[in-house]
């Protein structure tokens, strides 16, 4: 079992070339990483009483697989194994203008227009630490397929990727589900990573993800998991506590456009890493997002990325204040204990 070895070592800021964000890493104020397993919090739902399960009484679907076939929706076939509904409580709906306008002298709004879908594998106790790969390839080829759908859609310039699990992660529903929303805008956080993409890409004639992985394949610290496409790390400024980025190893601004083969090595990156959080952490709540890039235009520079952020810590006033984060584990640290899991 790996022992942390940074308890000794003072504070240390570091700087995130992607987002130019500091963070501070501060491993003194931590635990070893075996000390993070611990019982959270869980919600549990009978299946017959499941909203999920009983997925008939939902909205009707909007792609329906089964084993990775595409059925057609209506009836809703008996062997399906994974369904994609509209959210009956949507923070985004499809409207026919944006209605911009100016609200006094300082502020302004427009329609929240946009699409809210929600993502559902069938089993209702297999979350994605207990899923085979090919069930875990199944939900990635259906983020594709919606997003290629979604893409076309008028005021659709953003599509958001995410998935919730365990209760302080903010799952609402027992039942795994990951949700899809688009949006007329892009959102911060994405916005400055292109921009920043773009100067390095203009500037070096190379991508700034494609040289940061190389060297740290090749210095091998902060790796938790490779394989032929893919590369699973816990980065340099992490923001979270255990904070893991899958991220192709070749240069690829669209996740949608993968093919087959990349399909099935993600899964396996994915579903590799997911089960060393699962068993180091003990099953701890997480969100990951996918973060590719937007169709509002080509950006051939972008490198896009899924990001897995264990909720084992809390943010305070510091970190609220500042928009600094506290990591109270080495990135090196975090990466060596997963290895070994």
């Amino acid at each position: 079992m790996a022992k942390n070895k940074n308890l000794a070592d003072p504070p240390q800021l570091r700087f995130d070339l992607i987002s130019k964000d500091w963070v501070v890493v501060a491993s003194g104020r931590g635990k070893s990483p075996e000390a993070y397993k611990k019982q959270w919090q869980k919600s549990e739902v009978d299946p017959d009483l499941c909203v999920f399960c009983n997925i008939r009484s939902q909205a009707k679907p909007v792609l329906v697989l089964a084993s990775g076939v595409k059925l057609a929706a209506k009836p809703l076939p008996y062997d399906w194994t994974l369904a994609v509904i509209p959210n009956k409580f949507p923070a985004f709906a499809p409207q026919t203008n944006l209605n911009k306008k100016n609200a006094g002298k300082f502020y302004q709004t427009m329609n929240a227009v946009g699409f809210c879908e929600i993502v559902i594998p069938r089993d209702h106790y297999k979350h994605f630490a207990l899923m085979e790969i090919s069930s875990i390839k199944e939900i990635f080829h259906a983020y594709q397929l919606r997003y290629r759908a979604l893409a076309k859609k008028q005021f659709v310039n953003y599509i958001s990727i995410f998935h919730n699990h365990g209760v302080e992660a903010g799952a609402t529903q027992p039942h795994p589900h990951s949700q899809i929303i688009t949006s007329p805008l892009i959102d911060s956080d994405l916005h400055r990573a292109l921009e920043y993409a773009k100067k390095y890409w203009n500037k070096n004639k190379a991508c700034l993800n494609c040289q940061m992985n190389a060297w740290d394949e090749k210095e091998k610290k902060r790796i938790v998991f490779s394989n032929e496409k893919f590369l699973a790390l816990c980065p340099f400024a992490s923001k979270a506590a255990f904070e893991i980025v899958i991220t192709p190893k070749d240069h690829s601004p669209r996740f949608e456009e993968i093919d087959e083969q990349s399909l099935w090595q993600f899964a396996e990156a994915f579903q590799i890493v997911i089960k060393k959080l699962y068993r180091g952490l003990q099953n701890p709540p997480y969100n990951f997002y996918l973060h590719t890039s937007p169709n509002n235009g080509e950006h051939p520079y972008f490198h896009w990325h899924l990001t897995i952020v264990p909720r084992i810590g809390y943010a305070g006033g510091f970190e609220f204040g500042t928009k600094m984060e506290i990591v109270v584990v080495a990135p090196e640290t975090a990466a060596e204990y997963l290895r070994e899991q």
